[in-house]
């Protein structure tokens, strides 16, 4: 794939402050993004951090830099927040307003916290890493949360990694230890706040919600001894495994929160499981990513683009 790179740029030294904005509107606005340097960006952190995560279980010991720490100790404050907030009493079904109020906060004090978190050099960038976290938990209007938001997330890890908070030797902990975090903690916020999936496509979708741990999560198991994609369905090996491997902890949330047979309510993931090996499930994955992520105007309409995700080629 030529939007590949071997590496990402660095642009902190020529860094221009800019307020990302949204550009893509309609399917004409897909085929200009799909060669822009924000595509090949975002792919290649991608595949980038599927290198450095394969074969490897989330406990592996690995670097985990002052950096990563902080970024760390910074979603454990957001995750903290929602005890400020608790579920308003309100008949909706789904959609529990309180989580507006948990969002106004970080669009309020997100900023003070990037300052805590990042080096005063990248003080200056703030406001354009905030848009992207910010937009990385979920949408206050609609009080929904999907792949959309994951994105805005991994957007703010990549623009991180662009402006050199991150290096290579972190890329292994950005997805065990930081990705990781971030996946249990929009998981509390959509148990606690009954939060809608965002352009789900249903029961004929690969998850409601999340789908960077599905690339990242197979490339974890490739060539594993024991757990094949036949045997990643089974709830006793789910229950054994799935603090080691994203892959079958996005399983046993998804048993969580759904009711009824797997093959019924997850139909994509069982046909899944019938794959020869988890290499095959890796680079489909990633090529699903581009398909029903990457190319679907419902989810990247919201996208935001700046100086670090430019929508120019």
């Amino acid at each position: 794939m030529e939007s590949i790179q071997k590496e990402l740029p660095f642009l902190l030294d020529d860094y221009v402050p800019t307020q990302p904005k949204k550009v893509i509107h309609t399917q004409a606005d897909i085929e200009p993004f799909l060669h822009s340097k924000a595509f090949s960006r975002i792919m290649t952190f991608v595949f980038l951090l599927n290198g450095n995560v394969t074969k490897k279980k989330n406990s592996d010991p690995c670097e985990v830099s002052a950096q990563t720490e902080k970024v760390l100790e910074m979603l454990q404050t957001l995750d903290s927040w929602i005890e400020e907030f608790p579920p308003l009493d309100n008949p909706q079904r789904f959609g529990n307003k309180a989580f507006r109020l948990w969002l106004d906060k970080l669009e309020k004090c997100g900023p003070e916290l990037l300052r805590k978190t990042l080096p005063e050099k990248l003080y200056i960038a703030i406001p354009e890493l905030h848009d992207y976290l910010l937009n990385g938990f979920g949408n206050g209007t609609r009080i929904d949360y999907g792949s959309g938001h994951e994105l805005s997330f991994c957007a703010f890890l990549c623009g991180l990694t662009m402006l050199g908070v991150f290096e290579p030797k972190d890329y292994q902990a950005l997805v065990t230890r930081v990705f990781v975090t971030y996946l249990e903690l929009v998981r509390h916020i959509q148990r606690v706040y009954s939060l809608e999936p965002a352009g789900s496509h249903g029961v004929w979708g690969l998850d409601d919600h999340q789908f960077l741990p599905y690339i990242w999560g197979s490339a974890q198991l490739i060539d594993h001894p024991r757990l094949k994609p036949a045997s990643a369905i089974k709830p006793e090996i789910i229950e054994m495994y799935s603090k080691e491997y994203m892959y079958l902890r996005c399983l046993e949330y998804i048993g969580e929160v759904k009711t009824g047979p797997f093959h019924e309510h997850s139909p994509m993931l069982f046909d899944i499981s019938a794959v020869a090996n988890w290499s095959k499930v890796n680079s489909g994955m990633a090529k699903m990513y581009i398909a029903e992520v990457l190319k679907k105007v419902p989810v990247v309409q919201h996208f935001r683009f700046g100086f670090l995700f430019p929508y120019s080629g």
